[in-house]
């Protein structure tokens, strides 16, 4: 992704650390997992930690309004939320108040 680089090894070591933090932090199968970041190698190794840990990917655009990814947000109820700059941004304090926020 634009000038960084990953091999399939690097990608799915950190895939791997990731995936185990999650499980670490009760992530079981089928739990919704959030994931609110710019599009970027983050985001592959997000969505495939979330999966690796058995999760389910709830996928959040940042360029979504704010009040849309809260309504997503509490439909869903994820208590999981992986996040960059971005995601934290769009979201706000409020809506990660009751989330378990893993930066990217």
């Amino acid at each position: 992704h634009e000038e960084e680089r990953l091999s399939y090894g690097e990608l799915n070591a950190r895939a791997n650390r990731l995936a185990h933090h999650l499980i670490g932090l009760g992530v079981r199968p089928d739990q919704p997992v959030a994931i609110c970041v710019a599009r970027s190698v983050a985001m592959v190794v997000g969505l495939l930690a979330i999966l690796k840990a058995g999760g389910a990917y709830l996928p959040l655009d940042p360029a979504y309004p704010p009040a849309r990814l809260r309504q997503v947000l509490d439909d869903a109820a994820p208590r999981v939320l992986l996040a960059d700059a971005a995601g934290r941004s769009a979201l706000g304090d409020d809506a990660l108040r009751d989330l378990t926020v893993v930066d990217l």
